[in-house]
């Protein structure tokens, strides 16, 4: 594999602060919001901890170690194997005993008694591609069917993928980083409008085809009509973020995470935080990731050449959007999806792939003047 070999630079010390502030903060997080669960299910209060330390951080802090060394551009040639792995792997999905269904979706695969969902991967995967299809100077935006289409074409098979899982949350992180890559490339508007159509008539369907989803869009809209049922996630997290009022409960004084509030350990752990430590630190985590989002957005601005602006861009997209699903939701601005908060919410596909993404990112980061 290749190694830069540009004049010595330091990575981005602002973005490695700026990591490693959130994934610290985040297995405290996790530590405190997951204690009576683990407790409760394994007999263990720090069982999804020691999973998110083996599972997530280990693997994610090699690859990290390692993306962040190589040169990037190295993922010109690399990024269609793994794009190609990461179809392979989504396929598999669907292959009885393989393949493994939770809330609806069967998005996960059974890897030696633990589940390991490859759309995660995906989003890497799609970043890269993306980066190298748009960077191509060559591709004449006038004519859409020699240009768009080709590269729908080649990003379509994930999308169909994840669609037939289906996993309308994830569906819309890799759609919005697909709509973000071509604004950033700068195609034509009038290409991405007929898109923005398209993909909202999409979304329709999918609600209608789907009498859950319709109930998650009406439990959105007005929560109260049922507590009990659909409801009950988005009021419990209302009462948790509520009860913590500006200074909260203290941590690890939560009480909502004691089996009242669903997902404590994943989508929902916002909501432990937001009760726990109060406005002032819910806000503060909001400002961390943007600030994280901003100093990448700044590396990619700064970045040698085309390809490494495109893929950092992609890759901040991704992190934008799905903490802005995953807050959103909590806090009742957006409709319940399921997707975790980057570095943060339990899950070691998850973490894994954020941050070899993060990898990615410095390693732009020594080939850029920022």
């Amino acid at each position: 594999m290749m190694v830069s070999h540009t004049p010595a630079r330091r990575a981005d010390r602002l973005f490695l602060l700026y990591l490693g502030i959130l994934a610290v903060f985040g297995l405290m997080a996790l530590m405190s919001a997951s204690t009576p669960v683990g407790y409760a299910k394994f007999g263990d209060a720090y069982f999804f901890v020691k999973r998110q330390v083996l599972l997530g951080l280990i693997p994610g802090s090699v690859l990290f170690f390692l993306f962040a060394k190589l040169d990037y551009h190295v993922w010109r040639k690399l990024g269609w194997v793994l794009y190609g792995v990461t179809l392979l792997l989504l396929s598999l999905v669907f292959v009885p005993g393989i393949g493994v269904t939770i809330n609806h979706s069967r998005s996960w695969l059974a890897v030696a008694g633990h589940n390991f969902q490859p759309v995660e991967i995906g989003k890497l995967a799609l970043a890269i591609v993306l980066a190298i299809l748009l960077s191509d100077g060559k591709r004449d935006w006038t004519n859409w069917q020699t240009s768009l289409v080709p590269v729908l074409a080649i990003i379509a098979p994930i999308l169909f993928l994840v669609l037939l899982q289906p996993d309308v949350g994830t569906l819309s992180i890799l759609v919005t980083i697909v709509f973000m890559a071509l604004f950033i490339a700068k195609v034509p508007n009038k290409y991405l409008v007929w898109l923005g159509a398209a993909g909202a008539a999409c979304f329709i369907g999918l609600v209608i085809a789907a009498p859950y989803r319709a109930a998650r869009l009406t439990t959105f809209l007005h929560p109260e009509l049922d507590p009990k049922g659909v409801g009950y996630q988005m009021n419990q997290a209302f009462l948790a973020i509520g009860s913590g009022g500006f200074w909260g409960l203290g941590f690890g004084h939560s009480r909502q995470k004691f089996q009242y509030l669903p997902e404590v350990s994943a989508d929902s752990i916002f909501a432990v935080i937001a009760e726990e430590n109060g406005f002032l630190v819910s806000f503060a985590l909001v400002a961390l990731i943007l600030l994280l989002s901003w100093r990448g957005f700044a590396i990619a601005k700064h970045a040698p050449d085309s390809f490494g602006y495109l893929l950092v861009s992609a890759i901040m997209v991704w992190w934008v959007w799905q903490s802005f699903l995953n807050i959103g939701a909590m806090v009742g601005a957006l409709p319940l999806t399921g997707v975790p908060l980057p570095f943060v919410s339990h899950g070691g596909s998850a973490l894994t792939a954020a941050l070899a993404a993060a990898g990615i990112v410095v390693s732009v980061s020594r080939q850029a003047r920022v």
